[in-house]
């Protein structure tokens, strides 16, 4: 089969189109015929060797974090799906392997994509969607009247992130430039700030929260419009001594590397009163089931920017790598 593969750690030459072996579902396991599958800066900042220290992978490896398709085959002991259904899934992190014309999925990672769902747009569900929904609802605690600050609203993430805070009750501001601005408040964003003619550090204060999804200077922004005794969660910039132990089930190691290179971020945190979060999200089958629902109800959009032909997977990372993107990019090894 074919299968986008990373032979080593560094630029896009290290990743390539390949044929290999078609897995096999062990026990537990799925074997999904891919049909698209999402992309996500994840997946280039794994083949940068940025994620190293976190998870190492036996090379070659087939990348590739989400996916839908069709059921294809079950593996012992794998049961709720039959051959034939149409499911989608975040892959687990110690395997990747969605950029592929098959791939094997532990069953309770996997949800049905819900009717009217292109396999197509169901791909660039699971990485984002279960990002935004767990930041929001499990670590930022948002629920109704809560005011929270969603920087890059337009992006991957942000679109989801925009949409789930609105679901749970919140009040969303979020920048955007002027080819973003219309996205957002279309998704529901309530304050947009427009970054090219605006700092937002001037505009808005006083948010019960904050999901980060850029880092660096805007994160550094961020802890001054957060009220004393709230709480930011970032995606985007360095981990703290909970990543390792509550995401990675790591031990004390890991928790002593992250606790120095957070320090900053800590200490700042500390400053302004507020609590700094670092989170790698986690694969679910039921927490995407709870997605499709938003999805087939019509409160939830997966916004989808460009769809790449499988052939054409490294022209897809280049885009996605560029920041251009106001939604997903999806590769597609299935033709609709």
């Amino acid at each position: 089969m074919r299968a986008f593969v990373m032979t080593g750690y560094g630029g896009p030459d290290r990743a390539a189109l390949r044929e290999v072996a078609q897995p096999v579902p062990g026990r537990g396991e799925v074997l999904v015929r891919v049909h698209a599958a999402g992309l996500n800066p994840v997946d280039f900042k794994t083949r940068e060797g940025k994620l190293k220290p976190v998870q190492r992978y036996p090379l070659p490896v087939v990348m590739g974090n989400e996916l839908a398709g069709m059921v294809e085959a079950l593996g012992p002991g794998a049961t709720g799906f039959a051959a034939g259904d149409r499911v989608f899934a975040r892959m687990p992190k110690a395997r990747m392997g969605a950029l592929a014309d098959y791939a094997v999925v532990p069953a309770d990672h996997l949800a049905r994509v819900p009717d009217g769902l292109s396999l197509t747009d169901a791909a660039g569900v699971p990485l984002a969607g279960l990002t935004a929904l767990q930041a929001l609802r499990d670590e930022l605690g948002i629920g109704p009247g809560s005011r929270v600050f969603i920087p890059g609203g337009a992006g991957g993430v942000g679109t989801f992130a925009i949409q789930i805070a609105k679901w749970l009750g919140a009040e969303v501001t979020t920048t955007a430039s002027p080819r973003g601005k219309a996205l957002v408040e279309r998704l529901g964003a309530d304050v947009v700030v427009d970054y090219t003619i605006q700092r937002f550090e001037e505009q808005i204060g006083q948010m019960d929260g904050a999901f980060d999804l850029i880092g660096g200077d805007t994160l550094d922004k961020t802890f001054g419009v957060v009220r004393r005794g709230g709480k930011i969660v970032s995606v985007a910039a360095l981990p703290e001594p909970q990543t390792a132990r509550k995401d990675l089930g790591r031990g004390i190691g890991l928790a002593a590397l992250f606790w120095l290179v957070s320090y900053r971020l800590r200490a700042m945190a500390r400053r302004h009163g507020v609590t700094y979060r670092f989170l790698f999200m986690h694969p679910s089958g039921a927490e995407l089931a709870e997605l499709a629902g938003l999805i087939e109800t019509g409160r939830l959009e997966p916004v989808i920017d460009r769809v790449f032909p499988f052939a054409e997977t490294d022209q897809a990372f280049a885009y996605l790598e560029s920041g251009r993107a106001k939604g997903k990019v999806v590769v597609q090894m299935v033709r609709s």
